[in-house]
């Protein structure tokens, strides 16, 4: 398994791995590797020379240029695959289909959308994490919410505003002052450490949370840590990392005959102060 950090995030999904394996009578043997498409070479070649693994479950870097030449790289390994919190988004034609398991990310922000929609908010803004491997599928759930619903969908920043990034405060403090201009109602901020940087800010500029602005994290990782806590969507990390492990298991024992499978898993709403004392006053 060679996932792309060990700190955030994949920690869960790892465990969920390991818990499965063990299960299932299968050793895992994992690689940390990072967003770069070089080192994830670098770390799957090494496991494929050692020649000890039979499958792997992999989270490679799947943006930018050269997607196509990884997928194909990636499809053409001597060893079948499933990618893990990643999707092949068109056919390639390889020797094994590639599989995947992963959060249904886009209807994870549908339900951060339909939750503020229930209690009241018709104008939201979101704020996308830049370059994270999610938010195509949050800027998809994004637009088809908005779509059904008849909500207003330009409220859309995509900058990283964590407080380890560079100009955090005042790319927030831009988002403060289009909040103003736009009279929105409710922000959606991936991921936690963004929420929680938007939350620092809104508050100590005096705009109270949730009865000016409700807030909505996506990721779950930190977002309870928060003042207010943060209602967010929590991804099935865990069981993303069982049902990965579960369908390479299935593949190595039933081989060619078994058809190429790609799951995806639903997440759940889980609701906090920063969004839910705003609904009791409407």
């Amino acid at each position: 398994m060679v996932v792309p950090s060990l700190d955030y995030y994949w920690p869960q999904v790892v465990s969920g791995a390991r818990a499965a394996a063990a299960a299932l009578g299968v050793q895992l043997q994992l690689r940390g590797s990072s967003y770069d498409r070089a080192e994830d070479r670098r770390q799957i070649s090494r496991l494929i020379e050692a020649k000890q693994v039979q499958g792997l479950l992999l989270a490679p870097n799947l943006d930018g240029e050269g997607v196509d030449e990884m997928i194909g790289w990636i499809g053409n390994l001597p060893v079948p695959t499933t990618l893990v919190e990643r999707q092949v988004s068109h056919w390639t034609p390889t020797p094994r289909q590639l599989e995947w398991v992963r959060s249904d990310h886009a209807l994870g922000l549908e339900m951060a959308v339909r939750h503020l929609y229930e209690y009241g908010h018709r104008r939201i803004g979101l704020v996308l994490s830049k370059g994270s491997p999610t938010s195509a599928h949050l800027a998809q759930g994004w637009s088809k919410a908005c779509a059904e619903l008849d909500l207003p969908d330009d409220f859309v920043v995509r900058k990283g505003v964590a407080l380890y990034e560079p100009d955090h405060r005042k790319i927030i403090e831009d988002i403060l002052e289009r909040y103003r201009r736009s009279r929105i109602t409710a922000l959606i901020v991936h991921s936690d450490p963004d929420a929680i940087s938007v939350a620092q800010y809104l508050t100590e500029h005096g705009v109270a949370i949730p009865d000016d602005i409700a807030l909505v994290g996506y990721d779950d990782e930190v977002a309870h840590l928060a003042q207010p806590a943060i209602t967010a969507v929590r991804p099935p990390k865990v069981r993303v990392g069982r049902v990965a492990v579960e369908t390479m298991v299935a593949r190595l024992m039933e081989g060619k005959r078994r058809p190429a499978q790609r799951v995806l898993i639903l997440p759940e709403l889980i609701l906090r102060e920063s969004s839910v004392k705003r609904a009791a006053s409407l």
